[in-house]
């Protein structure tokens, strides 16, 4: 019985450049594959734990990750060529003809998947970072071999393809370091104390536990105003994200409207003068 199930399998279906194909080869192919990928994914991903166990670059790791995927289709595809007993010479011809074809027909892929593969090398973009990109601003979550995961600050993700990352002008908030510079501005009344106005400020932004002492923060005394006396601050944080500049800021301007009520320093705000020329004449209406 288990001679006849031999003979079975080893019965040739058809012949492909002098090679005969069999049941068994058939039969055997989708079973390597199943196994092949099963086993590679579990290497993979023992790796790449072992990776992010020593504290290694995220960036790294992902890379080393698409390599052996890439190593690991290659030795499928020739593996699953020799149990069919298929020579690589017979796709020669074919391979070049599907290759020209592709070639045409994907030239948007080819250039995404090529892109991909320099971001990752070349790291003008990490996983982290927090880009602006045509106006919108998020951070990279995932590159893939197509596109870049980006999430929008408002919680929305973007799937950006990796070609206009490096053909369109991006920029990376955190490319060298998460340093990030904020200003807050306010407008004082003419007659107010400008040294006190500056020293109050200083210390109201020295207040903050986000501002850091290196880079030095800075109080400037900007311009005479219309109608108020305008004076700047510049300070630095730590950040990767939009709101966390924007959450200082606004703490900032909080202690200073209350700083300013305790000192009697008045707030600015638009006035006019009006002046009129000549005498001033009421007219009263008669009534009936």
């Amino acid at each position: 019985m288990f001679d006849k199930l031999i003979n079975l399998l080893n019965v040739p279906l058809f012949t492909f450049n002098g090679q005969s194909i069999t049941v068994l080869a058939i039969l055997a192919v989708p079973m390597w594959i199943l196994l092949a990928f099963w086993v590679a994914k579990l290497c993979i991903k023992a790796i790449s734990n072992r990776l992010m166990a020593k504290q290694k670059d995220p960036n790294f790791i992902q890379l080393i990750e698409r390599i052996l995927f890439v190593v690991t289709l290659a030795v499928i595809f020739i593996t699953t060529l020799s149990l069919l007993n298929i020579p690589i010479t017979a796709f020669a011809f074919l391979s070049g003809a599907i290759a020209i074809g592709f070639g045409f027909g994907a030239q948007n892929i080819i250039n995404n998947f090529i892109s991909g593969w320099i971001l990752i090398g070349e790291k003008p973009i990490r996983l982290g970072d927090f880009l602006e990109l045509e106006g919108t601003k998020g951070t990279v979550e995932q590159i893939n071999t197509r596109s870049t995961r980006i999430r929008r600050v408002d919680g929305v993700h973007l799937l950006v393809p990796n070609s206009k990352l490096l053909e369109n002008t991006v920029i990376n908030w955190t490319l060298r370091d998460k340093l990030v510079r904020g200003s807050v501005s306010v407008g004082v009344a003419y007659g107010s104390d400008v040294r006190l106005v500056e020293r109050l400020i200083e210390e109201v932004v020295q207040a903050q536990e986000q501002v850091l002492e290196d880079p030095k923060i800075g109080v400037f005394f900007q311009d005479f105003g219309d109608s108020a006396l305008m004076f700047e601050a510049y300070f630095w944080i730590h950040s990767n994200v939009e709101g966390g500049i924007r959450s200082v800021a606004s703490n900032i301007r909080f202690c200073i409207d209350e700083k300013f009520r305790q000192n009697n320093i008045v707030i600015a705000f638009p006035q006019r003068d009006v002046h009129l020329a000549g005498e001033l004449t009421i007219a009263r209406s008669r009534t009936k």
